[in-house]
C-alpha cells in the first residue's frame, strides 16, 4: 500500500486502460499542452461553472501518469492552474498538470460512471484526497468523456469549497453536460482527419 507523505493512504484505483487511454490521447492531439486550440475547452469549463454555480470547473484528461487541464475555470477567472494552490503543483509541470493521485476525476475514469459527492468529508475514501487540504474542495460533480471507440478520455467536472446538495438535478446536468463535449470532440477529430 502506498502512502502520501502525511500518512494518508494513497486511495486512487487501479487503471487498467491508460496506456490505451494515452495513445487515443495522442491521437486526438490532446492532454499534452494548452494552446490557442484549447480556448474552447476553457469556455467549455466556464460554462460548466455557470451552469453548475461553481468556482472551480475542469475537462480534465488522463494519462498513465497525471491529469491535463484542458480546460479550467477558477474562481479568478484566470484559467490558470496556480489558481487551484499546491495541488497542482504537486505534479512539477506547470499550472494546468496534476499528480494523478490527487483529486476524484481518476474515480470517475476507473468507474466510467458520473461521481456525485455532496460532502467529500462524509466519505473516508475521499476525504483523505489532498485536495480537501491543498485547495479545501468540499463538493465534487463529475463525469466520464467516453468516446465513440468507447475509451473513458477524461472527464467534466464542477467543484465547490462548501458542501453542496447536487441532488438528481445536478448528476443529470455534469452527464448532459459530458455528452455535449464528447460531441465537440468527436467533430473536433473529424475536422482534423
Amino acid at each position: 500500500m502506498t502512502r502520501y507523505a502525511t500518512g494518508r493512504l494513497l486511495l486512487t484505483p487501479v487503471d487498467p486502460d491508460g496506456v490505451a487511454r494515452a495513445q487515443r490521447l495522442r491521437s486526438l492531439d490532446l492532454g499534452e499542452r494548452a494552446d490557442a486550440s484549447f480556448e474552447s475547452f476553457d469556455a467549455f469549463a466556464a460554462r460548466v461553472a455557470q451552469v453548475t454555480a461553481t468556482p472551480f470547473s475542469m475537462v480534465n484528461f488522463i494519462d498513465e501518469n497525471r491529469q491535463f487541464f484542458a480546460g479550467l475555470h477558477t474562481p479568478a477567472g484566470t484559467q490558470s492552474g496556480s489558481d487551484l494552490g499546491a495541488a497542482a503543483a504537486g505534479s512539477g509541470r506547470g499550472g494546468r498538470h496534476m499528480a494523478r493521485d490527487h483529486g476524484y476525476c481518476p474515480h470517475v475514469l476507473v468507474r466510467r460512471k458520473a461521481l456525485v459527492l455532496e460532502d467529500v468529508c462524509d466519505y473516508p475514501r475521499f476525504a483523505g484526497n489532498p485536495v480537501v487540504d491543498d485547495i479545501g474542495i468540499r463538493s465534487y460533480l463529475g463525469a466520464p468523456l467516453i468516446d465513440r471507440t468507447g475509451i473513458a478520455l477524461g472527464t467534466v467536472c464542477a467543484v465547490d469549497t462548501v458542501p453542496r446538495p447536487w441532488g438528481r438535478a445536478g448528476l443529470d446536468t455534469i452527464k448532459s453536460l459530458a455528452q455535449e463535449l464528447v460531441g465537440h470532440i468527436d467533430r473536433r477529430e473529424r475536422r482534423r482527419s
